[in-house]
C-alpha cells in the first residue's frame, strides 16, 4: 500500500551526509546520500508518483540503527522497517539483497542463480541500480564475478569504506 505522507530527514555519517525518507507509520521508503539527491528524487517519483518527501523527523529506532551500524554494531540494520514499490524482480533481488550477511560479498551472477535466474545476471545489475535503500538493502556487497569492486549509486569510494567497515576489504 503506498503511503500518504513522505518525510525527509538529514543525518550525518562518516561517508557523508545521508538522506532519509520515511512513511508515516515509519517505516523507511529511501535513503541515498545528500551528493546523489537527484537520483533519489527520480527514484522516488517511479515508485511514488508525485508524492513528495516533506521535511520532517525520520523516527528515533532509524537514526540509531544508522547511528550503531556506522559505529560498528554491523547487525543494527537488520531490525529497519523498510518498504517500497518496484516490480516483482526488482523487489526479490532487493530481498535477497538482505540475506548477504554484513563481512562477506557475493556476485551479481551468484546472486541470480540464488533467484532461481542464473541468465539475468544483467537484470539483477539494474535491480541492484535501482535500489533505492543504499545500505540498508546492502546493494554494496555486490561485485564482479572476480571479486572486483563494481559500480556503486553512491560512487565506489563509498562502497569501499562500507566494505571495510564491515570486514569484507582488508
Amino acid at each position: 500500500m503506498p503511503p500518504d505522507r513522505l518525510l525527509l530527514d538529514r543525518m550525518a555519517t562518516p561517508i557523508g551526509e545521508a538522506l532519509l525518507v520515511s512513511d508515516e507509520q515509519g517505516t523507511l521508503r529511501a535513503l541515498d546520500f545528500a551528493d546523489h539527491a537527484a537520483r533519489m528524487q527520480r527514484l522516488l517519483r517511479l515508485h511514488y508518483g508525485t508524492l513528495a518527501a516533506q521535511p520532517g523527523a525520520a523516527p528515533a529506532a532509524l537514526r540509531h540503527a544508522l547511528e550503531d551500524y556506522f559505529a560498528g554494531t554491523l547487525t543494527a540494520l537488520g531490525g529497519i522497517a523498510w518498504a517500497t514499490a518496484g516490480t516483482c524482480f526488482q523487489r526479490a533481488v532487493w530481498a535477497a539483497l538482505g540475506s548477504i550477511p554484513a563481512g562477506t560479498t557475493t556476485s551479481y551472477g551468484a546472486l541470480a542463480a540464488r533467484l532461481g535466474r542464473p541468465a539475468a545476471v544483467r537484470a539483477v545489475g539494474a535491480a541492484n541500480g535501482a535500489n533505492p535503500l543504499s545500505i540498508v538493502v546492502p546493494c554494496h556487497r555486490l561485485v564482479g564475478a572476480n571479486g572486483s569492486l563494481t559500480g556503486y549509486g553512491g560512487g565506489l569510494p563509498r562502497k569501499q569504506w562500507l566494505l571495510r567497515h564491515e570486514g569484507a576489504l582488508a
